[in-house]
């Protein structure tokens, strides 16, 4: 099995930014999004979020492209939510996503940073950067 380390904060919204990720059900959007990441040879190391886009710092094996990992965790996602969990209207992704790749000295402080969201959020103490969605 090769060697690799390889991080990347990755930031995606809800369609039009809308606030469609309800509180009552967002640790299950959280679950589900862990163990497709998993389920597709990732390892995920945090997941969180407000309710309109969520983060993920990820480690993404060099074999596989980003583009068609995170069409997948989001693809499957919001087949998730409308099938099992949204029960008012229809759940849909923004196209597209922001990533960036992170070193490993710096994985600790993207995971507390995406930990405290809610927090950043309230406070209004979000890092431009690290909130970049397209």
């Amino acid at each position: 099995m090769p060697y690799w380390r390889i991080f990347y904060h990755v930031v995606w919204s809800t369609k039009n930014r809308e606030p469609l990720i309800k509180q009552i059900w967002e640790n299950d959007l959280h679950g589900y999004l862990w163990g497709k990441s998993t389920a597709l040879g990732c390892l995920p190391h945090a997941i969180n979020g407000v309710t309109d886009h969520v983060h993920v710092a990820i480690s993404i094996p060099p074999i596989q492209p980003i583009s068609r990992i995170i069409g997948q965790i989001k693809g499957s996602s919001s087949r998730h939510i409308n099938r099992e969990l949204n029960t008012t209207g229809v759940f849909a992704w923004q196209a597209g996503y922001g990533v960036l790749s992170i070193s490993e000295r710096s994985l600790p402080r993207v995971i507390q940073y995406i930990n405290q969201q809610k927090i950043h959020h309230l406070e209004s103490s979000t890092i431009e950067s690290l909130e970049r969605v397209i």
